[in-house]
């Protein structure tokens, strides 16, 4: 029952630790993306804004990528093995990583064309800002909940596999 009633939280493995040591840089880049959210949604120099605002979101989703397919195509199903992936955290999770996905995707798709009037590139800016809201939540919850539950449920042997399986994602 470590990371509850008080008790201290058990040490990650390395694995875990590795997925968890991507989360700050990740989070570096949403804010950034945010604050430029905010500053086309105030109308400072939205032209130059949306413009560094798509180049940075190729470069979040590049990065986001292998992090998002470390954690579906390796822990995930890991997990699900004691907890199910049907419902509970596993559904969960996976839920916010196709939020997410699916917000930065539609700002992807719309961002080219919407290189006319500011009210359009506010709302495609919007997309942005919901990722940005689903993913800050969801890191905290793997860090603060699914993180330490896989430590306490992988066996050592599953540990290792996870740290072999998810360094081979680049």
């Amino acid at each position: 029952m470590s990371g509850f009633g008080g008790m201290p939280q058990a040490e990650l493995s390395e694995g875990l630790k590795q997925l968890k040591s991507e989360h700050p840089p990740l989070l570096g880049q949403l804010e950034e993306l945010y604050g430029l959210t905010q500053q086309i949604d105030q109308e400072i120099d939205v032209k130059n804004n949306f413009k560094e605002l798509i180049t940075k979101v190729k470069a979040f989703k590049a990065a986001l990528d292998p992090h998002s397919e470390r954690e579906e195509g390796v822990l995930f199903p890991m997990m699900g093995v004691y907890i199910g992936t049907t419902s509970g955290p596993i559904a969960v999770m996976e839920y916010e990583h196709d939020q997410a996905k699916a917000n930065i995707g539609a700002f992807l798709a719309t961002a080219e064309v919407a290189q006319g009037a500011v009210d359009e590139k506010k709302k495609s800016a919007e997309l942005i800002q919901n990722a940005y809201f689903i993913l800050t939540e969801h890191f905290s919850k793997e860090e603060n909940v699914l993180f330490p539950m896989a430590e306490r449920m992988l066996t050592d042997e599953e540990k290792a596999e996870l740290l072999r399986k998810i360094q081979e994602i680049k």
